[in-house]
């Protein structure tokens, strides 16, 4: 049986979650993510975009974790889906609230280093 990258597996599962809500919800995720305002119908479809490059992310490394291939691609990937966030983020930064700019601009920031870390840890 392949060895199962559990770092990988619990990176994925909770961007594939986190994708998964976007999709399910926009409205409830955003609110999550420190948005108190109901988005517009183009808000809206910037946040199902951003799910479904979530789930696809997350569902890759969750499945190349759970096979014992070497994740360090799908956390390359990860972190610089963060970091698109992060610098779409700060270029609104000004016009973001308290909440958001902690929660969502903080968020990816933790995003970004989960996903240098994996992907610099040697193969397994």
């Amino acid at each position: 049986m392949a060895h199962v990258d559990r770092a990988a597996l619990l990176a994925g599962s909770i961007r594939l979650a986190s994708g998964v809500s976007f999709l399910i919800s926009p409205v409830k995720a955003n609110r999550f993510w420190g948005d108190k305002e109901d988005p517009v119908p183009t808000t809206r479809l910037l946040l199902r975009s951003m799910g479904y490059r979530d789930a696809l992310i997350g569902g890759a490394l969750v499945t190349t974790a759970l096979r014992g291939r070497d994740t360090r691609r799908w956390f390359l990937a990860s972190g610089g889906a963060d970091a698109s966030d992060l610098l779409g983020g700060l270029a609104v930064h000004h016009q973001m609230s308290r909440s958001q700019q902690l929660i969502g601009l903080g968020g990816a920031v933790v995003g970004i280093g989960v996903g240098l870390w994996g992907a610099a840890r040697p193969r397994r």
